[in-house]
């Protein structure tokens, strides 16, 4: 029996070269026109009614007339979920703003509005409102971000990386005897994928709030959005967290409270479904922006601020239709990508929707327990980009977390 050639025992992979960026974050902010960044509580309070005003005459659209078909009745309720869904996220997104302090100069009216729009929608907001400032200050981190962290090798139980017979960031190359391993741990049959990304989209906001659920893999497990002793937080937290413990126990008091009144099947088509379809698309977004094979990942000596805040994609969701609010973000969003056109950096990803999740919770398994800059691998153990780096050298850095 003859040898096998290299050809028959090697997978060749082209990969991509991610130019690692060193663009100071004053340059970035910089680039964007001064008006993006003044803040406006009356334009947000516009948009808020108006997301209620929409939602409120699609529930009037949709009661159907008592001698209507079933079909027809169960086809409108369908698309009153749907519609409702999308503009209660219109909700959580100026909830979001809130917390990032966006919605208005002063800090107790984006508080007092982010907690009622968030607790509105199932939000423990200042629990969220503080881990959700330690993921923009360390974004893409392995160690430091709080939400969409990769597994590792080791973590998923995987054998150790073989190096000559796996593709390393100078062999892009993997041995089919090992990606065949690889795959038999970690391969999804396309069914598997499907349920596993549905899963993903409906249960992935709260499993993260309740259970950490790919969050940040060095806290400890228990760790929850709802225990101010949580290690997501520092002790001037506790009440903060104790507050919007309360407002959750509240949403579902008033949940109970409207099941016992109107009953179970009037409240799971008017708000339960509604509520399933804002998970939908929170999850849906975010996942999509922080997540895909050609994004970089970053241990402590590569990271930097600028560094995780670009390591993330812009994507067309339904157009200008999709659930985001503020002409101000499409400026600045436009703006940043003018900078960085001639860094070589991507920055607009394949259109948001069902397909591209499935495609990239295929393609995005684990990330290696080595290197300073990693990316995604299959679930043959092929990663697409290795990083390419310039002459000047990176820093540590990060921004403060609001109190």
């Amino acid at each position: 029996m003859g040898a096998k050639s290299d050809a028959e025992t090697f997978t060749t992979v082209e990969q991509g070269v991610y130019p690692v960026p060193d663009i100071p974050i004053k340059d970035l902010l910089s680039a964007i026109p001064t008006h993006c960044f003044e803040r406006s509580p009356l334009k947000g309070m516009v948009y808020v009614i108006w997301d209620l005003f929409v939602i409120g005459c699609i529930w009037k659209a949709t009661l159907p007339h008592p001698y209507a078909y079933t079909a027809l009745r169960v086809s409108l309720w369908a698309l009153y979920t749907f519609f409702t869904g999308l503009f209660a996220t219109g909700i959580w997104v100026i909830g979001h703003e809130c917390g990032h302090q966006a919605f208005s100069e002063s800090k107790a009216i984006n508080n007092t509005v982010g907690f009622i729009l968030h607790t509105a929608v199932g939000v423990p907001y200042h629990s969220w409102r503080v881990s959700h400032a330690k993921h923009h200050a360390s974004t893409g981190h392995m160690t430091q971000d709080q939400v969409f962290v990769p597994s590792t090798r080791s973590e998923l139980g995987l054998p150790p990386l073989k190096e000559g017979q796996e593709d390393l960031p100078r062999l892009p190359r993997s041995a089919n005897l090992v990606k065949k391993e690889l795959y038999e741990a970690l391969g999804d049959s396309p069914i598997g994928a499907m349920y596993g990304s549905a899963i993903y989209l409906l249960g992935g906001w709260p499993a993260y709030i309740l259970w950490n659920a790919s969050g940040q893999k060095r806290y400890p497990k228990g760790t929850n959005h709802f225990n101010p002793n949580s290690p997501i937080y520092q002790a001037h937290h506790y009440n903060q967290v104790l507050v919007s413990a309360a407002g959750i126990v509240a949403w579902i008091s008033f949940l109970g409270a409207a099941i016992h009144h109107w009953g179970f099947s009037t409240v799971l088509v008017t708000y339960l479904l509604p509520y399933l379809w804002v998970n939908h698309w929170l999850v849906l977004i975010t996942f999509l922006q922080h997540t895909d094979p050609i994004l970089p990942h970053y241990r402590a000596a590569e990271f930097t601020f600028p560094r995780g805040a670009l390591a993330t994609l812009d994507r067309n969701l339904l157009g200008d239709c999709g659930p985001h609010h503020g002409l101000a973000r499409w400026e600045a969003s436009a703006a940043l990508k003018k900078k960085i056109a001639g860094y070589g950096l991507p920055h607009e990803g394949r259109p948001g929707g069902w397909a591209e999740v499935y495609r990239v919770y295929k393609q995005c398994k684990f990330v290696e327990d080595e290197g300073d800059v990693v990316f995604y691998k299959n679930a043959e153990g092929i990663a697409v980009m290795r990083p390419g780096y310039a002459d000047a050298s990176a820093s540590d850095s990060g921004v403060e977390v609001t109190k």
